[in-house]
């Protein structure tokens, strides 16, 4: 293997060398991800090697050259995740790949380009972890606004206005419909020719149709699906930018967009997903509580390739679906998921065909 990444064994995290600074000169990081080989670890160097990682200030990502074995399971809970061959198994701390090499080859080339982007998400996942829901979304959106004024996404940023787009046009007609039928309330969201990207316009109007249930109880099911070919493409990127600073920006995310109220609904709540679901087409069904997808339904969170990170809950909804650890994966990445593995992860509940 070679990833041009320092590869240590089990024996070596437990011994600290890992415990390196991670800002070198000029606050350039060195060493952003490490990989740690769990091949031959044995339960004692697994448990000591476990207590070393929390306090380390870089990803760290186990490898194995096939299943891994129960006793490393608080190892491979404490990484951030670990990448092994064979088919998917039930511990989440685990990613299962058919070339272990390449995947690992894939996550690093990805923190190389974007590492304070990786870097944050990784923090931010596990710092909220085991915070309540609207806390933990408050996290992600202070991390959120810190990424805005990096270079990262600066420059992400300035590509996406070389090429001159404008604003995106008003809504044609209303950007989500609304429809009661005794105890059911049902939510379209009705952008189909912006793919029913999460604008101003469309958020604004899923909120307050949102805040109904939330105001009158005798609404017992909430029913949220999406016009056109896709379910939601994610946030509007023409609309990247445009808010007035980063802390007002942080306000609208957390207390004026949708994952906030769909928590608060979670029980009530079922989605149908359908098409492409992007950043927050996932990221904000995944609050509910009983998600169903057709079949050929694809998801991707690609904002920490932007220099971002998910910014509408996705960070605190996803990792409670499918754990901190294949979430990490999909960030990281931006790699898709089709709808059978997102069964299989829990990401969905249910895979259907729209009626």
């Amino acid at each position: 293997m070679n990833t041009g990444v320092r590869t240590l064994t089990a024996a070596d995290l437990a011994d600290g060398a890992a415990d390196t600074p991670v800002l070198g000169d000029g606050a350039v990081l060195r060493e952003p991800v490490l990989i740690v080989d769990l091949d031959g670890a044995d339960e004692s160097v697994a448990a000591a090697a476990a207590a070393r990682v929390p306090a380390l200030d870089r990803l760290v990502v186990g490898r194995a050259s096939g299943p891994v074995p129960p006793v490393l399971a608080p190892l491979t809970a404490a990484l951030d995740l670990t990448y092994a061959a064979g088919p998917d198994p039930a511990d989440r701390a685990v990613v299962a790949a058919a070339d272990v090499d390449a995947a690992l080859a894939e996550f690093v080339a990805c923190v190389d380009r974007f590492p304070q982007s990786a870097l944050v998400a990784g923090q931010v996942v596990r710092i909220t972890e085991t915070l309540p829901v609207p806390e933990a979304i408050d996290v992600e959106s202070l991390a959120y606004s810190t990424l805005q004024g990096g270079a990262e996404f600066g420059g992400w940023l300035d590509e996406r206005r070389r090429l001159g787009r404008p604003l995106p046009p008003p809504p044609v007609a209303d950007p989500v419909l609304i429809d009661r039928d005794g105890g059911t309330l049902r939510i379209t969201l009705n952008r189909p020719e912006r793919r029913n990207a999460y604008g101003t316009a469309l958020r604004d109007a899923l909120v307050e149709a949102l805040r109904l249930p939330l105001l009158d109880d005798t609404i017992t099911t909430v029913i949220l699906d999406g016009a056109g070919p896709s379910f939601c493409a994610g946030g509007d990127l023409d609309e990247f930018g445009h808010t007035p600073d980063t802390a007002t920006a942080h306000l609208i995310r957390t207390r004026g967009g949708a994952g906030r109220l769909i928590a608060a609904l979670a029980d009530r709540t079922t989605v149908h997903l359908h098409g492409h679901c992007v950043g927050a087409g996932i990221e904000v069904p995944a609050f509910a509580h009983r998600i169903a997808a057709d079949p050929g339904t694809v998801f991707r969170l690609p904002e920490v390739t932007m220099g971002l990170l998910p910014g509408a809950g996705g960070t605190v909804s996803v990792p409670r679906r499918i754990g901190r650890w294949r979430a990490l994966h999909l960030f990281v990445t931006g790699t898709a998921l089709d709808a059978q593995r997102a069964l299989e992860w829990g990401l969905i509940d249910e895979i259907r065909r729209s009626a």
